[in-house]
């Protein structure tokens, strides 16, 4: 497996020393080039999951292997885009784009045609020399997202990316990132509270429980890109999420499966 998660607990101390148990014992595997969308309520972890993956934090007790590899520290080869699109409103779109790639020292007239190539793919091509306060906030999340895919990342993190869109442009962004998965193929652990957008985006669907968050349960995903949000099948998943979040019975639902 690419990622592994081996009996990972995290856990913080309060001001009055009294232990805040985060997680408890996770136990995760995701393979390279999939799509796993961790899901849960506010406070089950799974943002903490997230960044001990990513190596912006160290887990209490447990190890996480990437590439068989121990995380001990964030990597370059890493990107973690936050629902704060972490923009430069000084630079121009495709400036913005190619801060990645100076980093790498990556000559200029590549940065330029790498920064291209990514704007054209997520549909920015006509915005490449606007400045950031030019573009609604979905644009700009989309110069986020071609900035984090123009350093070839082998792993993608997202955290609650499209959190503070509208609900139109959220379900525009949805689309957008699953288009882009599906050509480039990139490892993504991405980090929601919404069930319709994981059952839309993931491969696999992580339920996470309150605190301290555990993995109550996962549920693949096994239908076809472009998914139909109105189509039997989509429903039937999204309830049998809601079941396993709610802690119903298949009984108390229309749909299962």
């Amino acid at each position: 497996m690419f990622i592994q998660v081996n009996d990972v607990s995290k856990a913080y101390n309060s001001s009055k020393s009294i232990e805040f148990k985060s997680l408890d014992k996770v136990n995760l595997t995701i393979e390279k080039g999939e799509f796993v969308c961790l899901l849960g309520p506010s406070g089950c972890g799974k943002s903490t999951l997230l960044n001990l993956i990513a190596g912006f934090d160290k887990p209490t007790s447990g190890e996480i292997f990437i590439d068989d590899k121990l995380v001990k520290e964030p990597s370059p080869s890493y990107i973690t885009i936050f629902q704060s699109y972490g923009l430069l409103p000084w630079r121009s779109v495709k400036k913005n784009v190619e801060l990645g790639l100076e980093t790498k020292k990556i000559s200029k007239q590549d940065r330029s045609k790498i920064a291209d190539e990514y704007i054209e793919l997520v549909g920015l091509s006509k915005f490449s020399k606007h400045h950031i306060a030019e573009l609604s906030g979905g644009m700009q999340q989309r110069v986020a997202i071609a900035r984090a895919l123009s350093v070839d990342p082998e792993i993608i993190f997202m955290d609650e990316p499209f959190g503070a869109l509208d609900a139109i442009t959220r379900m525009d962004m949805q689309d957008e990132i699953s288009n882009i998965w599906q050509q480039k193929k990139k490892t993504i652990i991405f980090v929601t509270h919404d069930i319709e957008e994981a059952v839309f985006l993931a491969d696999r669907i992580v339920i996470m429980t309150p605190s301290p968050g555990k993995i109550k349960n996962i549920i693949k995903v096994p239908t076809k890109r472009k998914r139909d949000r109105t189509s039997e099948e989509f429903l039937k998943i999204r309830d049998k999420v809601f079941i396993e979040l709610k802690m119903k019975k298949e009984s108390e639902t229309e749909y299962y499966i």
